[in-house]
């Protein structure tokens, strides 16, 4: 699994110009999930993302993680982030995981993210064309790759 993690002073997502989620403050995640993915995968990222400290403590230093800091969370789905540019100039997205099987694992992604926080985590639309709209604070950007846990 592949996230980009951005801090945000507000996000929301549209599928046909209908706005379907949003947030205030707190972090984006944007997931790929990759064909070779596990639930082990998947455990390590959710614990990443719950205690990553991007967030400002009172003296305005990153020290807090979401939950310390009452922090909205929104997860979208990107199959995109697993792009290959090896050859050529048209990405190759081969790597990412089969629709269905990578639905449910995002499914399961958020149910767990869910649990973890208390709260409810805001969606994208599985497999629709989207349009985020977010405002990035910091700016504050951070990616996580479990094929490679030790960056």
């Amino acid at each position: 699994m592949k996230a980009v993690l951005q801090r945000v002073l507000h996000a929301s997502v549209k599928v046909d110009n209908t706005k379907i989620s949003s947030i205030e403050a707190g972090m984006l995640v944007l997931l790929g999930i990759h064909c070779d993915d596990t639930k082990e995968d998947m455990d390590w990222l959710l614990k990443k993302i719950a205690q990553i400290r991007i967030f400002d403590d009172e003296n305005g230093v990153m020290n807090l993680d979401a939950m310390q800091a009452g922090a909205d969370m929104m997860v979208v789905s990107q199959f995109t982030l697993l792009a290959s540019t090896k050859k050529g100039n048209r990405p190759s997205y081969i790597a990412a995981m089969e629709p269905d099987k990578a639905n449910q694992l995002y499914e399961l992604f958020v149910e767990k993210l869910e649990a973890i926080l208390g709260k409810t985590v805001a969606r994208g639309a599985f497999g629709e064309h989207m349009q985020i709209e977010l405002n990035n604070d910091g700016p504050v950007t951070i990616v996580l790759d479990t094929k490679n846990k030790d960056v």
